[in-house]
């Protein structure tokens, strides 16, 4: 079978399908549904300095294709992080890369050294992207931002870095080749797009934040297309996380220029999804006649007219 192996300049996985952070918990609530060792990698629910119980609700509310959420990284902060979550999922067999939000850059160190010092750890992601929090998206939209957490992450922290971009700016490539630039290991692309839904009837909002972030199946064309831009002009390897609900989305972003994907919604309802699609690339690729998954990275042809 194929060599399902990837390499994203210092961190290694050894498939290039992971979860995304958010919709995974820690792990332990899917432990049912999916065989955790297989997976290529495990993102668990955003990290914060201190807990934090998340926005109002209703946090969630189903739309086209999609799903709109204002969670606003509700989670158990760093000291619960590290005491009562790190060592189950360092012992599952597979690369768990911790996901950090700060409110300013001195958080994003401050975490970034901390977690720095913990064996184990494959990589970290710097959520610069949240868009359901104040100040979420900040350093996300500034190249010169972007660079700034990154440069400063990579100088108190050996790990591997991944930069996690929103999809509400102009001009993505920007953003990512900030982030390259700075010193990060790689990029996902993308969080979720700002979006609403309205109760017309009542003349209120639906979510209790009113605004949320759009992912699902709805925006995987949209962030298809990021992904082949950065890939055409930045030289920094993309993990693509938007809309997969299948094999064939899988093998898109591959194509188009992603070296890994996250899986993201479609944990919520189709928990075992991600496990699937690890064997099915196995038989996608080899009928493709592929010996490993680098070799089908970034194929995609465009006729010449």
């Amino acid at each position: 079978m194929p060599d399902l192996a990837v390499t994203l300049n210092r961190l290694h996985l050894a498939n290039p399908v992971l979860v995304a952070s958010g919709t995974f918990g820690y792990a332990r609530e899917m432990a049912g549904f999916v065989p955790l060792a297989r997976l290529g990698g495990i993102i668990p629910k955003t990290i914060t300095p201190l807990p934090r119980i998340g926005n109002p609700p209703p946090r969630t509310v189903e739309t086209a294709s999609g799903l709109l959420n204002s969670i606003g990284l509700d989670n158990d902060g760093l000291d619960a992080f590290i005491e009562k979550h790190l060592d189950y999922l360092l012992g599952l067999g597979t690369a768990v890369i911790a996901n950090i939000a700060g409110h300013d850059r001195d958080e994003f160190l401050r975490m970034a050294e901390r977690l720095g010092r913990c064996q184990g750890l494959a990589g970290l992601e710097l959520n610069i992207s949240c868009p359901n929090v104040s100040g979420g998206v900040d350093f996300g939209v500034d190249p010169e931002m972007t660079a700034s957490v990154v440069r400063g992450v990579r100088e108190v922290c050996g790990l591997p870095l991944v930069a996690k971009l929103t999809p509400n700016v102009t001009d993505i490539t920007a953003i990512a080749q900030a982030a390259a630039q700075a010193g990060a290991d790689a990029v996902t692309i993308a969080n979720t797009f700002q979006g609403m839904s309205i109760d017309w009837r009542q003349r209120r909002p639906i979510l209790g934040n009113v605004v949320g972030g759009l992912s699902g199946p709805a925006i995987k064309p949209i962030v298809l297309r990021m992904v082949w831009q950065v890939a055409r002009k930045v030289p920094v390897p993309i993990i693509a996380v938007g809309g997969i609900d299948g094999i064939d989305d899988v093998l898109e972003y591959l194509v188009a220029g992603a070296s890994a994907v996250q899986i993201g919604t479609a944990n919520f309802y189709n928990p075992s999804l991600a496990g699937m699609l690890i064997d099915q690339l196995d038989q996608a690729l080899a009928s493709a006649g592929c010996q490993n998954v680098r070799e089908i990275v970034g194929t995609l042809q465009i006729p010449q007219r």
